[in-house]
């Protein structure tokens, strides 16, 4: 069981929350990215029920297995393009020290993605981050599938 359910002692703020991810749900990334950014990040969080969560979402979507077995070892899987690449090592950047992005990780993303695009991306990444930190420290489970 959870510490504390946000949703119902927090509900305006939770709905807030809420309508950003599907603000950035409505955006130009791919929905692939979006899945990829979310697992990394969570994995990095150590944040169980989101990473769960979006194995799930991202095989719902038409992720493969392969893909997401390979997510923790990315840099030597061969299945991801250039622009997941750059996302991806944006997302561990970011998640790792928020002031850590390089030149030379942002310059990918740049490259990779449109303006507009990247904007969508940092914002997914942000707030994957965000669930991640009320997620992982209440202790909220995945439900139990079998």
């Amino acid at each position: 069981m959870s510490r504390l359910n946000i949703a119902e002692s927090a509900p305006e703020m939770y709905k807030a929350f809420l309508q950003a991810e599907q603000a950035i749900q409505e955006g130009p990334l791919p929905a692939t990215v979006r899945e990829l950014v979310k697992i990394r990040g969570s994995q990095l969080n150590g944040c169980l029920f989101c990473v769960d969560m979006h194995v799930h979402e991202a095989l719902r979507l038409g992720e493969t297995q392969d893909r997401i077995y390979q997510l923790s070892a990315w840099r030597e899987s061969e299945l991801y393009t250039d622009a997941e690449r750059a996302a991806l090592a944006y997302t561990e950047a970011v998640t790792k020290q928020p002031d850590g992005v390089s030149d030379e990780v942002w310059d990918a993303v740049s490259a990779a993605f449109k303006p507009e695009e990247a904007a969508y991306l940092v914002a997914q990444v942000a707030q994957i981050n965000l669930w991640n930190r009320i997620a992982a420290p209440m202790r909220t489970r995945p439900p139990k599938r079998g």
